[in-house]
């Protein structure tokens, strides 16, 4: 610690689904915290990573992507998404370099102009391996003329380019104040939950089509063991009897692949011995159950039309 004030706050990620937002998230507090995979609209609570950068704790907010929402549950992600912008104490839009202003883009533009009065907002573009140095710069100017950001970032999230140039910015942008959380702590969902997302970042990397967002998995019991180890029992929720069938698997051949590679995860982030039981339960009506939405960190009431 160096003589200057310590300073902290909140900085929310926002954009389009699969806009690199839980890919940086990662990057910037340097561990596995937020689910990550090829597909879309995968997180689903406001996840928070902690980092620290000099005198500076930043707690980054990376929410669920901004799209249109059609499903109570879209409509929960998408006020979870608003609402983390809102008590933000700076936003950072992401665009994706290859995809540019798209009419998504366009929309979280509007957005901004309705949260924006008295807020900080930076602007950085991702995926900058994926275009050319001149397509940056036009988009960058684009951007910069339909909305007045307060700075603007190129980077690449997935390899860490412009990364810690952003993270620093971020640091002196914050206010003066005590730390939020204590130095050694990296997120502040419960183990339970990260355990869950885990779990259904490898389900939804092993399925396809639409299955995944009609899952979803909670942490029923965690018990401590005298060895150190720890047992930890999930429940899969699916919405229809054929999904069931699909996730175990030939054999049970597919649980067995995500409970070990799940099981191998959770082991390496916590640094012991893990014994993960994995069960799949029909629940037909789980997408609008009041207790689902609670365990995701989401609002059920938000999801209303």
């Amino acid at each position: 610690m160096t003589d200057q004030p310590q300073r902290a706050g909140f900085v929310a990620l926002i954009g389009e689904p699969n806009a690199g937002k839980s890919t940086l998230t990662n990057q910037m507090v340097g561990a596995k915290v937020s689910i990550v995979t090829h597909k879309v609209q995968t997180t689903r609570a406001r996840i928070r990573g902690v980092a620290i950068e000099g005198n500076a704790q930043i707690v980054f907010v990376d929410t669920p992507g901004l799209f249109q929402p059609r499903r109570r549950l879209d409509r929960a992600m998408v006020a979870a998404a608003w609402g983390g912008a809102a008590d933000a104490d700076i936003t950072v839009l992401l665009v994706e370099a290859h995809r540019g202003v798209t009419e998504g883009v366009k929309r979280i533009l509007e957005g901004l102009e309705e949260i924006g009065k008295g807020r900080t907002f930076a602007l950085a573009i991702n995926k900058i391996d994926k275009v050319k140095a001149e397509v940056l710069l036009a988009l960058a100017k684009d951007l910069n003329d339909r909305y007045d950001f307060a700075e603007t970032f190129m980077i690449s999230a997935e390899k860490g380019h412009g990364v810690q140039a952003l993270r620093a910015w971020l640091a002196e942008q914050l206010p003066e104040g005590p730390w939020l959380y204590p130095e050694d702590q990296i997120a502040d969902l419960p183990m339970r939950m990260i355990a869950a997302e885990m779990t259904r970042e490898k389900l939804t990397l092993r399925l396809h089509q639409e299955l995944p967002y009609q899952l979803t998995v909670e942490t029923e019991n965690w018990e401590e063991r005298k060895d150190g180890s720890a047992r930890v029992d999930q429940v899969i929720y699916v919405a229809r009897d054929g999904h069931k069938g699909i996730i175990l698997g030939k054999k049970g051949e597919t649980i067995k692949a995500v409970s070990q590679s799940a099981r191998a995860e959770l082991e390496e982030f916590m640094g012991r011995k893990i014994h993960l039981f994995l069960q799949v339960k029909v629940r037909p009506n789980w997408l609008d159950e009041k207790e689902r939405y609670s365990e995701m960190g989401l609002d059920f009431k938000d999801g209303n039309a």
